[in-house]
């Protein structure tokens, strides 16, 4: 179980602080909710019900500096994950996304970054899912990285190409 002030992943929506745990009424029976705060967006709140498995779930702990800077020192071994057939890779990368595992939201990240650039020889784009699953991944992954390296947002891409000697 977490605790107030724990910073954790949720889902797609990223870094969140666990701003209190609370007993609410939200259908007809009192339940006790993780209230979740995304960091750098104080409007939005999520309650999630401690009790709800399938949704705490979709909750992880956020990475340490060392485990981000360990997952850099792997990226270029990291073999992308591109599958040709659109309806097979919308589920597979759907699942990536849902189950937020590092490596595999690097390998995401890798592959549609890499097919990106050889679309770009012929002129052409990556299509509209596959953006949103790039966006997607990205924010989950870069957002974490600032957290866990407390540096702004916008500086992840360029800490990564330096780890990285690029």
């Amino acid at each position: 179980m977490y605790k107030v002030n724990d910073a954790v992943v949720y889902s797609s929506y990223g870094v969140c602080q666990i701003k209190s745990i609370e007993k609410r009424d939200f259908c007809g029976e009192d339940r006790e909710y993780y209230v979740l705060q995304p960091v750098g967006d104080s409007k939005n709140t999520f309650y999630i019900p401690t009790s709800n498995s399938s949704l705490t779930e979709k909750m992880r702990g956020v990475c340490s500096k060392a485990e981000v800077e360990e997952l850099i020192s792997v990226m270029p071994d990291e073999g992308p994950i591109w599958i040709e057939n659109d309806i097979q890779r919308k589920e597979a990368y759907k699942d990536i996304i849902d189950k937020g595992d590092r490596h595999d939201l690097v390998k995401l990240i890798k592959a549609l970054y890499l097919h990106r650039k050889e679309l770009e020889k012929s002129h052409k784009h990556l299509r509209s899912s596959d953006e949103r699953f790039l966006h997607d991944a990205e924010n989950m992954l870069y957002d974490e990285f600032a957290y866990a390296l407390s540096i702004p947002r916008e500086e992840v891409v360029p800490y990564i190409c330096r780890t990285l000697g690029d």
